[in-house]
């Protein structure tokens, strides 16, 4: 139901600032400011989302919990899509969306509402007969230290790489 209602308000919100701001400033400085939001909104998303990707690697790479990052991530992706969306209402709640300590008070809240049934990570694959850590699958080729063996037949020129001693 919430649904319906967001995309039911928000156009007439959107058009109720149109008319509300080009009445007042014009038609041709209410368009300048429509694409100056994207624009702007387009570089700090950009920025932004380059900070969350760091934050997730290191995040990643330290074993820590990646829910924080990923959540701060997402927002700013919903943020970008808001302000190339022309309006008002969406520029404000896409520019709320890049303030970290909005972000972080809205991931707060969200992570109250969701409740984790189980969470595990770096876990070990297991086959059917439990872990098997000692186990490397792998390819190889047998590699000969002739010279009266002809050369490979894939590899024409067959010249010594210099890694080995001839």
């Amino acid at each position: 139901m919430w649904l319906f209602f967001a995309f039911v308000a928000v156009p007439i919100i959107e058009i109720a600032l149109f008319i509300q701001l080009g009445g007042a400033i014009g038609v041709w400085a209410t368009l300048g400011i429509v694409i100056l939001t994207a624009a702007l909104g387009t570089m700090l998303v950009r920025e932004q989302g380059r900070q969350a990707m760091n934050n997730l690697r290191s995040s990643f790479s330290e074993l820590n919990d990646p829910s924080e990052p990923l959540a701060h991530g997402a927002m700013i992706l919903l943020a970008g899509a808001l302000l190339l969306t022309p309006g008002f209402f969406t520029d404000a709640v896409g520019f709320a969306l890049l303030v970290p300590k909005f972000r972080t008070i809205a991931f707060n809240y969200i992570r109250s509402r969701v409740k984790v049934q189980n969470f595990q990570m770096g876990g070990q694959p297991r086959g059917p007969r439990g872990p098997q850590e000692d186990i490397i699958e792998t390819e190889y080729h047998e590699v000969h230290d002739n010279d009266d063996e002809p050369p490979h037949p894939k590899s024409p020129t067959h010249q010594p790489s210099g890694w080995t001693k001839h």
